[in-house]
């Protein structure tokens, strides 16, 4: 019989509880064994759901308490010297202080690991460290504990590991400069304890996830598949090597190839490689079908899927496996909680869970095709389909008809950098080395309880107003007081930089409850685009010309880019991500042109997912760099030379993109760099970036407040590779997650460096 198994699911609870669990021990409210059970309860609960749901073989070891490759980090004794601890025994306060940083205590004022994207997604992971003289121990028993757990609880488990080559692949290395791939033979013996273990558990399947088989490989990686994989046959266990996120291209053969049992594609990302895998794949192996969508929110197809599952079990029988594409980490937990959803728009989606039972569904259609259940669910699956082709909501003829009538000019500036910066200058009157920040000041209890109140109902709009005006004018009042050059009005009223604006954009739609984790214990609800996107009015016209009202001091309008709006969305599936870009393009550029008539100098667009949305293969680069360059442009050329343009950047390798990112032609652009230490900046020095540049100096995803000589050197770094004239001194990102007395005293030392390079610059002319 054909098998239903899941990669991976969401580890936050329906509720956020381990959001909530996390948050409260890092703040002394909740004891270690508190959290370690609710940790057990989620596992719990999310293992029965999934069996529930008809799961037949449950993922164990998706869970995290900050991310899954940092889990492995401590698994395999990858711990920075600044972080091990005296007895060389890492705990949870290890863990959080690698993800974290800590200002005192044990590690001594440590800052984190560099954290970033993981492949293209919005998900973050925090980026092991490895070094030339690298020794590998398993050191963290938590893949075994949860082992005992889920079968203590007469489940049926799959643990998930990441592979040794994604591993190693998505490492960095620290202090000699040396080839990953020299650390392959030290680590493989782990891998093998590690199996032998769980196959003492009694466990008989292992999920090995090796994505990095969907991109374009070095030779040295591929040849390093085969050597590693042959060393691992010899290790118990039966083993899955799970690839998704794309299509494996030319390492299908090598995929297929490997000495495991069995082998996951992603069809919902690269339906074109099911025929060759098929041709290509041993007689005695397992083939798992990626056939229901684990990055997006609409109903599976059914039909359409099961066309394939079909084909596959004549050619397969019960070496067929049904499966998510990926990991449904990406997903939020479960649509029923829904309960505001019109009803329509509701039945058109699935989360997590509703995707377990899509996969259980196509099992049993495969299985037992006139089964009354299954008739039901594909006749119902056909009308969603139908509904959804059909719904005058999804289609407006006027967005269209402007989208038809964009002309190259209107993605251009009316005059190169050089001659509108000489304007900009003159207008903006700022000294060397502006300082700024990245838009967002800290999201206080009261500002949250203040804008649910109104959601409510319970706070009328003028006292809503009232008291998000308040607290922009004491975000107002810090930034002078603290001597910041560029100011912001510290977006109280945003509950996230997507969500506010798609709030007010046409063709979007809201969940309650459709959260999903970004990192650690920050979680987002990403908007759901179902239809044709348009602007019915002014966006932050009012907030940002209150805040501008009460000091003389330059104030920033802030926006979120087309390319971030549709990457941290939940995109439609029946237009292409260029259309929906530029849709919301043209929305944006008319917020853009509303601000500058309302006297405002400088507008930051941010477009922090640029580099995120870049295809993982090569080949598709060009194209996508084209449309997401020109979506900007869409959005940013209608103003005059003096109205300045800001964009940010999150985590990112800009070396792939740097041109891509000048041919944006923004005048500022603020990027992460700090936990890099300024290492990012190598693209800038290698490129030449002709704008004004802004690298962050402190890194905002810890509570560690930097000194004024750390953010000093820094900035020396940054200038040898940007001259002085176009540096701009900000943090990393916005401040939204921290809280007001880390943030002044960061922002002050910030100033504080700021004053003395720019007294050294005037000693040295």
């Amino acid at each position: 019989m054909a098998l239903a198994h899941n990669l991976g699911f969401p580890r936050i609870g329906r509720n956020r509880e381990l959001k909530k669990a996390m948050e409260a021990f890092w703040k002394g409210e909740l004891d270690e064994a508190g959290l370690q059970a609710v940790g057990r309860e989620l596992r719990a609960a999310h293992w029965q759901m999934q069996k529930d749901a008809g799961i037949e073989l449950l993922p164990v070891g998706d869970f995290a308490w900050y991310d899954q490759v940092l889990t492995h980090s401590l698994t395999f004794g990858v711990i920075p010297e600044r972080f091990r601890p005296h007895d060389g025994q890492p705990t949870l306060d290890t863990l959080f202080a690698m993800a974290r940083g800590v200002s005192s205590g044990c590690c001594g004022g440590a800052h984190a690991q560099e954290m970033t994207k993981w492949f293209d997604t919005n998900y973050h992971y925090l980026v092991p460290e490895l070094s030339v003289d690298q020794q590998f121990e398993l050191s963290w028993e938590q893949l075994f504990d949860e082992v005992e757990e889920a079968k203590a609880l007469g489940h049926a488990v799959k643990p998930v590991v990441i592979g040794p080559l994604t591993y190693l692949w998505l490492g960095k290395t620290k202090g000699a400069d040396f080839d990953k791939l020299d650390l392959l033979d030290r680590l493989l013996p782990l891998y093998g304890q590690i199996f032998q273990r769980l196959a003492a558990q009694g466990v008989e399947w292992v999920q090995i996830d090796e994505p990095i088989l969907v991109l374009d490989l070095p030779l040295g990686w591929k040849s390093a598949f085969e050597r590693a994989y042959n060393l691992l046959q010899k290790e118990p266990l039966k083993k899955l090597v799970a690839t998704y996120f794309g299509g494996l291209e030319d390492n299908l053969g090598l995929a297929a190839g490997l000495p495991v049992d069995g082998l996951h594609i992603d069809l919902v990302r690269a339906p074109e490689q099911y025929p060759t895998i098929l041709d290509r794949l041993p007689a005695y192996k397992v083939l798992s079908l990626g056939l229901v969508n684990g990055r997006n929110v609409w109903r599976c197809d059914l039909e359409r899927a099961l066309a394939v599952a079909r084909h596959a079990h004549e050619r397969l029988g019960a070496r067929l496996w049904i499966a998510p594409s990926c990991s449904l980490l990406h997903s939020p937990v479960d649509l029923t909680s829904e309960d505001k959803l019109d009803a329509e728009l509701k039945g058109w989606l699935a989360f997590a869970l509703q995707k377990c039972q899509e996969v259980a569904l196509l099992v049993r259609a495969v299985e037992q095709p006139d089964a009354d259940d299954v008739v039901l669910a594909l006749a119902e699956s056909r009308s969603v389909q139908d509904s959804r082709a059909a719904s005058p909501r999804i289609h407006k003829p006027a967005v269209q008809a402007r989208l038809a009538a964009i002309k190259p000019a209107d993605s251009q500036r009316h005059s190169v950098f050089a001659e509108r910066i000489v304007k900009q200058r003159a207008c903006l009157h700022l000294p060397e080395f502006p300082t700024t920040t990245i838009g967002s000041f800290p999201q206080t209890p009261a500002i949250r309880l203040a804008r649910q109140s109104f959601k409510q109902g319970k706070l009328n709009e003028a006292a809503y107003i009232e008291a998000m005006q308040s607290e922009i004018r004491h975000a107002v009042e810090v930034q002078e007081r603290l001597g910041l050059d560029v100011l912001v009005h510290g977006e109280a009223e945003r509950n996230d930089m997507v969500e506010y604006f798609a709030e007010q954009i046409d063709g979007y739609a809201f969940t309650r409850f459709g959260w999903v984790q970004s990192y650690g214990s920050r979680c987002v609800k990403p908007a759901i685009i179902y239809g044709d996107l348009s602007r019915p009015k002014p966006m932050t016209v009012d907030w940002i010309t209150y805040a501008q009202s009460l000091t003389d001091k330059v104030m920033k309008g802030m926006l979120t880019g087309p390319v971030t709006m549709l990457m941290w969305s939940f995109p439609r599936e029946d237009v292409s991500r260029e259309v929906q870009a530029r849709q919301l393009a043209l929305a944006i550029r008319d917020e853009v042109l509303d601000l500058e008539a309302a006297g405002i100098r400088i507008v930051q667009i941010d477009e922090a997912a640029f580099r995120e949305g870049l295809p993982l293969r090569q080949a598709h680069w060009a194209h996508y760099l084209r449309w997401a360059t020109e979506a900007f442009r869409l959005t940013a050329s209608s103003v005059r030379d003096e109205t300045q343009i800001h964009t940010h950047m999150c985590y990112s390798e800009f070396n792939d993109v740097i041109e891509a990112i000048a041919a944006m032609d923004a005048d500022v652009i603020t990027i992460e760099t700090s936990r890099s230490d300024m290492e990012l900046l190598e693209a800038f020095e290698k490129f030449a970036y002709p704008n004004e540049i802004g690298p962050g100096v402190y890194d905002i995803h810890s509570p560690r407040v930097p000194t004024q000589e750390e953010i000093v050197q820094l900035i020396r770094k940054a200038e040898l590779r940007i001259p002085p004239e176009r540096l701009w001194i900000n943090p990393d990102c916005g401040l939204k997650t921290r809280g007001w007395p880390e943030t002044e005293a960061a922002l002050a030392n910030m100033v504080a460096a700021a004053r003395e390079l720019r007294k050294e610059l005037a000693s040295h002319p």
